[in-house]
């Protein structure tokens, strides 16, 4: 009996481990996220100076991978894309629904992990985003109210911001709760025949993410 105990007992100690990360390990996490922009756009010149625009929020999934250079010090690159679609506002409200993107923006962060040996383990970090901004495409809205028009958006550098948490459920599986500031400023560029107009867009998203991760 007491054999049997003693197994019982180290096999709740195994199923209870932290699932915590130690130097050399790779930390895959899979991520529902949701990028809400948080977005400051200018006018539309230099046709409509009385217009603006508006993007919306956006849910994907989302694949990182994090090396743990020390137990503290983790290194994380971030890759999502999402799908975001541009309203117009003021003298271009009627219009509606003025263009689509795609949005790529591959992220590397600097992570500290607080409580590296805890079953709860909570990190920041800050790091740099590169967007790509990909299969852009008016409206059919827009291009019956001014014609044929192509759409570019100016890829951009900016800096990342990130806290989140590592939840265990078993030594080497957790749940994962991240949420990320992301610098992202850029320049539409609408062209209409020989007539260009430009705006000045600063997307900022917040991330929010969930999801479930692994240590190997």
């Amino acid at each position: 009996m007491r054999k049997y105990l003693l197994a019982a007992a180290g096999l709740a100690a195994l199923t209870t481990a932290p699932a915590r990360a130690e130097k050399g390990d790779v930390l895959v996490r899979l991520r529902a996220i949701m990028v809400a922009p948080t977005e400051r756009t200018g006018p539309v010149t230099p046709s409509f100076p009385g217009a603006n625009t508006a993007v919306n929020n956006s849910v994907m999934p989302e694949l990182d991978f994090t090396y743990m250079a020390t137990k503290h010090i983790g290194a994380e690159l971030i890759l999502a894309t999402t799908k975001h679609h541009v309203s117009g506002r003021g003298t271009l409200e009627g219009v509606g629904r003025l263009a689509n993107t795609w949005v790529l923006p591959p992220t590397l962060t600097l992570q500290y992990h607080l409580l590296p040996e805890a079953h709860v383990r909570p990190y920041v970090g800050a790091g740099i985003n590169y967007t790509i901004f990909y299969n852009e495409k008016a409206s059919s809205a827009l291009v019956n109210a001014i014609g044929a028009t192509d759409v570019g958006l100016k890829d951009s550098v900016g800096y990342a911001l990130q806290g989140g948490v590592d939840v265990d459920i078993s030594k080497r599986v957790f749940l994962n709760f991240d949420i990320k500031y992301i610098d992202i400023d850029t320049t539409a560029k609408l062209t209409t025949g020989t007539l260009v107009n430009r705006e000045r867009v600063h997307l900022d998203p917040i991330v929010a993410g969930v999801g479930i991760g692994m240590r190997f």
